[in-house]
């Protein structure tokens, strides 16, 4: 899984920032309550069912992992509450587009790398890029071969080894990082039907269980109608 350094290159494509009005933001006080006086994060593990989803990704010979990272990013860029960011004076603010940063296993060290690339929601040219990286990477020696991971990035990591039900990571002042970090696990067949634990952790000053709950939702129906893998 990855972790993240102290502080973030700029650089690469950052994305601009849209600052929130205060005055008219309705999750202010909510921001206020969790960010100041109750700092917390929380995290959901969901079993997403896959079956469309993997059947489809033989047919069209794309990568699994690839099309995963699209589908949440996909998802992710959707909603305001998945891209939020504070500026220098702990005001928030709202980052135009989020791109995802993900691991690279490296068997024979047993380590991981984490690289990241542009979102693009044209399926296709990013699965090339994300193929091209991963195969460029998976016998990286250092932990963020590209250099420092830009600020705005959100995290993905898989553990394709381990079907899990439950996920989290404890993380030192997580309460100062807004962004999600997604985990996910290995494909479980049960009564004909291949499902996929899928771990979201989320600031609480940005995002409710019912974020949570169409993040999953809207995940799970790319996943169940994956015509966007041709």
């Amino acid at each position: 899984m990855a972790d993240r350094p102290p502080r973030r290159a700029t650089a690469g494509p950052r994305s601009l920032v849209r600052p929130v009005d205060l005055a008219t933001w309705p999750r202010r006080a909510h921001f206020e309550h969790y960010s100041d006086r109750v700092p917390c994060t929380y995290s959901v593990t969901l079993q997403l069912d896959v079956t469309e989803f993997r059947r489809a990704l033989s047919d069209a010979r794309r990568k699994t992992y690839p099309a995963q990272i699209w589908a949440i990013a996909t998802v992710v860029n959707r909603h305001d509450e998945f891209r939020m960011a504070v500026d220098d004076l702990g005001r928030p603010a709202v980052w135009e587009t989020v791109h995802p940063a993900f691991t690279v296993f490296n068997p024979e060290r047993e380590t991981f790398a984490a690289v990241w690339t542009p979102y693009d929601p044209d399926f296709s040219p990013f699965h090339e890029r994300v193929v091209d990286l991963l195969r460029e990477h998976r016998s990286a020696t250092s932990m963020f071969p590209q250099g420092d991971l830009p600020e705005d990035v959100f995290d993905i990591s898989s553990l394709p080894w381990m079907h899990f039900t439950g996920f989290n990571l404890d993380i030192v002042e997580g309460h100062r990082h807004y962004l999600p970090i997604v985990t996910l696990g290995r494909f479980d067949e049960r009564d004909g039907r291949t499902h996929m634990p899928i771990a979201v952790q989320i600031h609480h000053a940005v995002a409710d269980g019912f974020h949570v709950a169409r993040l999953a939702r809207e995940l799970q129906d790319l996943l169940s109608r994956p015509d966007w893998l041709c």
